[in-house]
Formats: C-alpha cells, sequence, structure tokens
C-alpha cells in the first residue's frame, strides 16, 4: 500500500515539474509584436566591415545574441531587442 502511495506521489511531482517546465519553456519565445529576425539580420549584415554571421540565438533573457565575423576577423557579439529590433 505504502509503495503504491509513493508511486503515486512521485508521478504528481514528476507531472507537476513537467508542467513547470513546459511553461517556462513557452515564455522563453521571442514575443508576438517582434520585429522579424530577417529584419536584424538584415541591419547586421549592413554593418561596417561586416564578413558573415557565425551565430544566432534566443537568449531565454529576452534578446537575440547575433555573433558575426568582419573582413578584419574581429569576433563581434551583439544582443537585440526582439520588440524595437536595436541592439542594447
Amino acid at each position: 500500500m505504502r509503495r503504491g502511495l509513493f508511486m503515486i506521489g512521485a508521478l504528481a511531482a514528476l507531472s507537476l515539474a513537467s508542467l513547470a517546465a513546459a511553461q517556462e519553456a513557452e515564455e522563453a519565445v521571442p514575443p508576438p509584436d517582434g520585429k522579424l529576425l530577417s529584419e536584424i539580420v538584415a541591419k547586421v549584415e549592413k554593418r561596417d566591415a561586416f564578413r558573415y554571421i557565425d551565430e544566432i540565438r534566443w537568449n531565454s533573457d529576452g534578446f537575440y545574441e547575433v555573433i558575426y565575423l568582419t573582413t578584419d576577423k574581429a569576433k563581434v557579439e551583439m544582443k537585440f531587442n526582439p520588440v524595437t529590433g536595436e541592439p542594447q
């Protein structure tokens, strides 16, 4: 009997943890009223000495991180506000 109650409790705890993780994952996405990522990429590509984009990722703190290299091989990391599309 105790083992059955323990299993039910453990499953309930796992379910709550999964629900919390799912809700957190839903919050860690760009806002629906934000700029298109392609608009932000276009801004980066127009920067002086731009060569190519190495990486783009959405940061769960609420901004896009863009890493690009310049013609003189410098690595530039920028953070962009997803709503305004402007660097932070």
